[in-house]
Order: C-alpha cells, then structure tokens, then sequence
C-alpha cells in the first residue's frame, strides 16, 4: 500500500493511503485540551472516518471550537432519539421535536401517548450512557432523495419526507447508531463514546437535553432557563402553527402552492399587532420617558425603532430616537480589545458620563444639544441638534448597551422601559434539526453590509466571531432584564434572503479560510423555495437588509 506525506501543523509523517483521520487524530490527541471531534483537510472539513488519499495538510478541529462544538451536539441529538425510541413503546409515539436552544441546551417536546416525567428521563439517560460506554461507531450512508422520501415516510418522519421533496441535489446523507437511522444537517463525530458529557432536565411541558459549557469542556452547569426567552420563543412558534408553517418543508409548500403571500401578510401583522401591544404598556406608565432598545447584530433594531415610533404616534406621542453610538468616545479614544484593535462594543467606548449628563438635563426640561458621531471622520459632532421634552415628548435610545443599568446609572428606574429585540427563527429544518438563531443574523448581515457599506461575504465571516463574542459580553446577559422581549424573525425570511446571499457567498474561494463557512451556508440555503421581493412590504423588517424599505436604514 502506498505511503504518503500527511503535514500536521509544522510536523510530517507518512501514513498509508486509507489510514482514517480518526488514527492520525488519536496520535495527536494528547497535543490538545479539548477532545478532536473533525479535520480540516487541506482547508475542507472532514469527519473523521474519512481517510487518506493523497498528500495533504491537517489542522485538527476540537469541541471548543464552532464546528467541532456543534458536530458534538448534533450527534448527542442523534444519540438522545436512538435511546429514547429504545426506552419507549414507539406505537405511543408520535413525533420528538427538537426546538429550541436555551441554556446551551436543546429543549426538546414529545406529542403522542407519552408522559414525560423524571422516571422516564432517568431511563433515558442510562439507556444513553449505556450507548456511549459500549461506543457505538456512527455510520453514514448515502441515499438518493427518492429513496430517503420513501424511508423516512415509513419512519413516520414526514417532516424529513417534505424537506427531501424540494432538494435540488440527488443525494441524502443518512446517519445511523445500530439500526437508528435519521437525518441530519452537517457533521458528526465517529461514534457514541465521544459524547460522555450530557444531562437531561424536565422544563416546561417537555425536557432539555444539556450540553458541556461552550468552551468545549466537560463540565455541565445547572440548567438556569431564561424564562423570558422562553416564553418568546413559544409565542413565535404558536405563531407558526397558526400560519401552518414550522419546518422548512412547510414553508416550501406554501410558496410553491402560491399561498405564501397570505402568510406574509399574516405575519407582518401579527408583529404589528406585537408592537402596538408595546405601546399600550408604556402609555399605562407615562412616567416612562426612556424607551431602552438592544439586542444583538442584525435583529432588526432600527425598523423596529421606526415602526415603534409609529405606534407611538398614533397613540399622541412625539417619539425622538437617540441612537446610543452618538456617544462615542473620538475613535483615538476607544479603548483596545485584546487583539490590539478598537472595541467600539464595549461600555467604556461610550462617553457614558455626558450621555447620562444630557439624559438627566431633558428629563428635567431643559435645552440639551445631541451630538453626532461620524464614523468617517472618527469624532463626535455637534450639528444643532437641540431637543427639549414637552409632556407628550418620549426619547427613544437604541445601542448595544441600552439593557445594562452601567449605562444609564443616573437615570431613574421608573423613567426606562427596556426592550431586548432578536431575531429568534420559530422554524426548524424538520422535527430534528434547528436552524440557530445566529445563522438567520449573520445572512441578515451578509445581505446588509453588500448592499449599505459595500462589505464583503468574506469580510462579514471574517468578523463574525468578534461581534459573537461582543453579544456574549455585552448583550446577552442582560436579556432577561428587559420589561418586554420582541423576536424580529420572520418566518418567511430566509427564503427572500437567498436570492441575495447565495451570489455573495459563491463570491468566496476554496483556499480562503471563509471557504467552508460560506459552503456551510449555501447548502443550508439550499433548503428553502425562493420568494420574490416583490411581495415583502415596505416597512417589513427583512427590507433593512434587503433594501426597499420605506425608512431611511
């Protein structure tokens, strides 16, 4: 058998052709803190029962690290339904639907003759452990679509069976562990022993299936469920059952029957409607005088602010927007982040002692001058802007940093009421797969920075990470401290944001390090029926990054 040169970071060795990368990564393991979970062969990812053909570079991917994090997850996923069809009289069962992720972990509901308590989550997770201590290769196998149609409606997974029907491409990726076939969008790790680390807590009417901290470790920490985003994310998704959408399939089918411009029309109401229930709250407290707004990248912060505005409005009001970035220090001022760069998304970016200056000024009636930051010229401005509160006059300030008290310090509490906008997707690929809530931002992203800055979709990827780490730091642990939370996301959106991000994705090449990021997201995008612009209204969210919109963003 042949021998070939395998380059492992500034190491060569010579292993024969068909030598797995599961070999080569169990030499390497002990160079790593964190377990191996993929590779990246000559910049493409692989999992790693694929084996050597050629000569070739190797970087080794753990479960710290995005990808290899949520190969972990998904085949913990993959491990949880093969045991809980092993633990269950399967003629009771319905569906399992994976849905969402709080508390980095996957909350999970169960239809069908089913109880769900802790006797029978008890038997799950020994069923589980039993799997990973007898560890279980996890095959793959490669179906046609016709064929993966047929299988999966014998399985009685018919949301799979409707996904399959608008694939383009020919074939299916099928994932087993013993004869437990399923489903799944992206990679796994080669077999059951990996997954060690996992718990299983009942929550609401279903249960979470727990995760090792996102740094890739082993620990679990106590499941510590953000109430408020829950409830968020059980109205959107009674939204979606009311439309008749909640997996990609379903949409599809509504686009390709032609229905799908009732419920575009349905679900731009019913977010009015969301936004106009707002209103009435802070017309109950006309102590208010400070409508707070954050939320993380791309959720749609200015429209909503617009449409906000609106409502208050209609209801008498005289709304002025303030956006928090007015406040920035001059550029040569704003503090360096570890990387030796800027950090204009930390607080002491902020000029936080004249923001709270001016606030408390108008709150007392007077005359307050409202800067300006140009991010041309890298310093604040004063342009005349001058603004004084009258009785039916309510400021609203939108920034990162709107939810943390840090901020507004001297503000008064019962002058601020606190809104936390994201853009958390009701839809799922199908009863198993999630579609993350960041996947829907960062396209948003991608599709808005082309169009408004000239930004590219390598340059988007690029920073991606910097502005995920900002959200962890600066936005997300103040969620729950907001008075109202609003999900911007839009069930229909993905489908009209295809036919702007596919082209700016294909823009990227194999050898760039975007490369297996931006094919991630093409084959996802993948799933969905285009939807014309043409039937998105002018004051629809989607149109902030699309274009079109009515407002100036």
């Amino acid at each position: 058998m042949e021998a070939v040169k395998v380059y492992v970071g500034e190491e060569e060795r010579e292993y024969p052709t068909g030598t797995t990368f599961l070999k080569i990564a169990k030499e390497f393991q002990n160079k790593f803190q964190n377990e191996i979970a993929l590779a990246m062969v000559d910049n493409k990812l692989q999992e790693l029962h694929k084996t050597v053909q050629h000569e070739c570079h190797i970087s080794f991917v753990t479960t710290k690290e995005s990808a290899g994090n949520k190969a972990y997850k998904r085949s913990a996923t993959l491990l949880m339904l093969k045991s809980f069809y092993d633990v269950v009289d399967v003629s009771k069962l319905k569906k399992v639907r994976v849905l969402y992720h709080l508390d980095n972990g996957y909350y999970c509901k169960v239809t069908g003759d089913i109880k769900i308590n802790e006797e029978l989550l008890k038997k799950l997770k020994n069923r589980m452990k039993e799997l990973v201590e007898r560890d279980i290769p996890i095959h793959k196998k490669t179906l046609n679509s016709n064929e993966a149609i047929e299988k999966f409606g014998e399985y009685g997974m018919h949301d799979k069976e409707r996904l399959f029907k608008y694939r383009l491409v020919s074939n299916v990726n099928i994932y087993s562990i013993e004869k437990f076939e399923d489903y799944y969008y992206g990679y796994m790790v080669p077999s059951t022993g990996y997954l060690k680390n996992f718990d299983l807590c009942l929550f609401d009417e279903g249960f979470v299936l727990q995760f090792p901290d996102q740094d890739g470790g082993t620990e679990i920490s106590g499941f510590q469920p953000p109430k408020k985003l829950f409830q968020v994310l059980k109205e959107s998704t009674k939204w979606g059952e009311m439309i008749g959408i909640d997996t990609v399939g379903a949409l599809n089918d509504k686009v390709a029957d032609g229905s799908i411009k009732n419920c575009i029309l349905i679900q731009e109401a019913l977010f009015e409607k969301k936004i106009a229930g707002i209103v009435e709250k802070i017309i109950q407290h006309p102590d208010k005088k400070l409508i707070m707004i954050a939320g993380p990248s791309s959720s749609g912060k200015t429209t909503f602010s617009h449409r906000l505005s609106i409502q208050l409005m209609a209801q008498g009001l005289k709304p002025h927007p303030i956006p928090i970035d007015n406040y920035y220090l001059d550029r040569d001022q704003i503090p360096l982040d570890e990387h030796g760069e800027r950090d204009f998304e930390c607080l002491e970016a902020l000029d936080i002692e004249r923001f709270n200056k001016d606030m408390l000024a108008l709150l007392a009636g007077e005359c307050v001058e409202i800067p300006q930051f140009s991010f041309e010229t890298g310093k604040r401005e004063m342009k005349g802007r001058c603004l004084q509160l009258g009785k039916d006059d309510i400021l609203v300030i939108e920034g990162i940093h709107g939810l943390n008290d840090s901020l507004s310090y001297e503000l008064p509490k019962e002058s601020k009421f606190k809104i936390y906008i994201s853009a958390l997707t009701q839809l799922n690929i199908d009863e198993h797969n999630r579609i993350p809530t960041t996947d829907v931002r960062l396209i948003r992203r991608i599709v808005r920075d082309a169009r408004t800055r000239g930004t590219s979709a390598k340059e988007t990827l690029s920073m991606w990470k910097s502005v995920r780490r900002g959200e962890e730091r600066h936005i997300f642990p103040f969620q729950e401290q907001a008075d109202i939370m609003i999900n911007s996301a839009l069930i229909y959106e993905l489908a009209v944001l295809k036919l702007y991000a596919d082209p700016l994705l294909f823009g990227i090449e194999p050898d760039e390090q975007e490369y297996n990021e931006a094919i991630r997201l093409l084959k996802f995008l993948d799933y969905f029926v285009s939807i014309p612009s043409e039937s998105i209204p002018q004051n629809s969210i989607v149109r902030e990054f699309i274009g079109g919109s009515c407002f100036k963003v």
